[in-house]
C-alpha cells in the first residue's frame, strides 16, 4: 500500500494528458513537476555499504567458507550489483510509460502543499521484480545447471515470486478488494507447495520433549499448510505495514540483510551438508532481492517521487516467504518479522471489521508545520507517533526502521541465547 490518493479522471473515464518532460519547470504558482532522477542515490548508496559490509566481512574473513562457495557468491554478488544500476536506470523509462497511462496517485501526507499535486507514478515494483527475476534466473546457469534437485526448487521459487508480481500488478490496476487480496499469495504459492521436496517434520524443544515424548515430530501435509500460511502472512503483513515514503522498501531490505547475515553465519558454522546447503540456496536468492530493493529506495526514500505499489509489497514478501521456507529458517524469519507482527495483531480488530476500517489507515498532516499526529487507528505508524509525539514524515520512517532493525539484532541475540537450550 503506498500512501497515495488516485486522481478523479481516472474514475470518470476522462481522457489522460500527456505528463510533461521530466526536466521541465514549473510555471510561475504551480507545484514543480516530477524530476524522473533518483534524488536519494546517496542514501541507498549508503545503505549499500552498510548492509553488504558485514555479510562481506562474514563470508570472505571471518569464515573458512570453501573457495567454490566463495566464487559463486562473487558471481551473485557481482550479477545482483548489475541488477542494482539496471533498476536505476529502468525506473524513470518505466515511470514515464505509467504516468502516460494513468498509474499515479497523490502523496496524501503532503496534502496542503504543493508536493501533495505532484503526480506521482505507482507500481514500480513491477521494476524490481522483472530485473530480479532475469539476475536469478540468469545466476542459474553458473550454479545450479548440472544440480536437478536444487534446480527443481530453484525455479519453483522463481515461478512463485514471479506469480506474486503478477497477480501485485494486477491488484495494482484493477483495485482488487481486501477479502481477495488475501487470496492472492495462496494462488502464487502453489508452485512452491507442488515442487516441495524437503522435509515435513520439525524437532520438538528440548524443554517440551518428556511431555511430548518425541524429539522429532513429523507433520506430512501440515507442514505444507503451514508454509502456506507462512506466504500468505509474510505477504499481507508488509501490504499492510506500509503508508510512509520509505517504509515498504525500508522494512524489506533490512530483513533481507539480517537474512543474508543469517544465511551466511549458518552455513559457515554448520557441519550439516544440507543445511549449508539450504542457506547457500538462501543467499543466491536474497542477494539480488536485496540490491535491486536498494535501487528502489532511491527513489522512493523521502521525498518518494514513485509509489512502489502492491506489485512490490506482494513480491517482497513473497521472496522472503520463498527462502526462509526453502531455506528451513522459517521460525527465525518470523522473528525477522516481529514489528510486523505486531503491527498485525494490533491491526485484527480493524481488519475483521469488530470497529470500523477507514480505507488509509495514516496519519494525520498538518501543513503549518510539516509534521504527522497520530490517529487512533491500529497500526504501528499511528501508535509510535501516539507514544512518541508528533514527527516529520522522513523521522517516522527512520524510527520504524531502527525498530525494525532493533528486532533483527533481538532475534540474533535469542538465537545466540537458546542455542543448545532449546534445540
Amino acid at each position: 500500500m503506498s500512501t497515495r490518493r488516485r486522481p478523479a479522471a481516472a474514475a470518470t473515464g476522462a481522457t489522460p494528458s500527456q505528463p510533461p518532460p521530466a526536466d521541465a519547470a514549473a510555471a510561475p504558482g504551480e507545484p514543480a513537476e516530477l524530476v524522473l532522477r533518483p534524488p536519494n542515490l546517496g542514501v541507498a548508496a549508503a545503505a549499500v555499504v552498510l548492509f553488504l559490509a558485514p555479510f562481506s566481512y562474514l563470508a570472505f574473513v571471518h569464515y573458512p567458507l570453501d573457495a567454490d562457495l566463495r566464487g559463486s557468491i562473487l558471481k551473485c554478488g557481482a550479477m545482483s550489483l548489475g541488477g542494482f544500476f539496471i533498476v536505476l536506470k529502468l525506473i524513470p523509462v518505466a515511470a514515464r510509460y505509467h504516468l502516460r497511462r494513468r498509474m499515479f496517485g497523490y502523496d496524501i501526507n503532503k496534502k496542503g502543499l504543493p508536493t501533495g499535486e505532484i503526480k506521482v507514478p505507482e507500481a514500480l515494483g513491477l521494476v524490481v521484480g522483472i530485473v530480479y527475476l532475469v539476475t536469478a534466473i540468469i545466476f542459474q546457469q553458473f550454479h545450479y545447471a548440472e544440480d536437478s534437485i536444487w534446480l527443481v526448487e530453484y525455479n519453483a521459487a522463481l515461478a512463485s515470486v514471479c506469480f506474486m508480481i503478477l497477480l501485485g500488478f494486477v491488484d495494482d490496476v484493477l483495485d482488487i478488494p481486501w477479502r481477495v487480496k488475501l487470496a492472492l499469495p495462496t494462488i502464487a504459492a502453489l508452485p512452491l507447495l507442488m515442487a516441495y521436496a524437503g522435509g515435513t517434520s520439525i524437532i520438538i524443544p528440548k524443554p517440551l520433549t518428556p511431555y511430548v515424548g518425541l524429539t522429532v515430530l513429523e507433520l506430512g501435509l501440515f507442514y505444507k499448510i503451514f508454509m502456506l500460511l507462512l506466504a500468505v502472512f509474510c505477504t499481507n503483513s508488509i501490504n499492510i505495514h506500509a503508508g510512509i515514503n520509505g517504509l515498504e522498501v525500508g522494512q524489506t531490505v533490512v530483513i533481507s540483510a539480517a537474512v543474508l547475515i543469517h544465511n551466511v553465519m549458518r552455513t559457515g558454522s554448520s557441519t550439516d551438508i544440507e543445511t549449508q546447503q539450504a542457506h547457500e540456496f538462501s543467499i543466491y536468492l536474497v542477494l539480488p532481492f536485496l540490491t535491486t530493493s536498494l535501487a528502489l529506495l532511491a527513489f522512493n526514500w523521502y521525498p518518494s517521487i514513485v509509489f512502489v505499489g502492491d506489485t512490490y509489497t506482494y513480491f517482497a514478501g513473497m521472496a522472503l516467504a520463498v527462502v526462509g521456507i526453502l531455506g528451513h529458517f522459517s521460525e527465525t524469519l518470523l522473528l525477522f518479522f516481529l514489528p510486523q507482527v505486531l503491527n498485525f495483531l494490533c491491526s485484527v480488530p480493524q481488519l475483521f471489521h469488530f470497529v470500523p476500517c477507514p480505507r488509509h489507515r495514516l496519519p494525520r498532516f498538518d501543513p503549518q508545520t510539516g509534521l504527522l499526529t497520530g490517529t487512533k487507528d491500529g497500526n504501528l505508524v499511528n501508535i509510535f507517533l501516539r507514544l512518541f509525539g508528533k514527527c516529520s514524515e522522513k523521522a517516522l520512517c527512520i524510527r520504524l526502521l531502527i525498530f525494525q532493525a532493533l528486532c533483527c539484532v533481538f532475534c540474533f541475540w535469542l538465537r545466540y541465547m537458546l542455542t543448545g537450550w532449546y534445540k
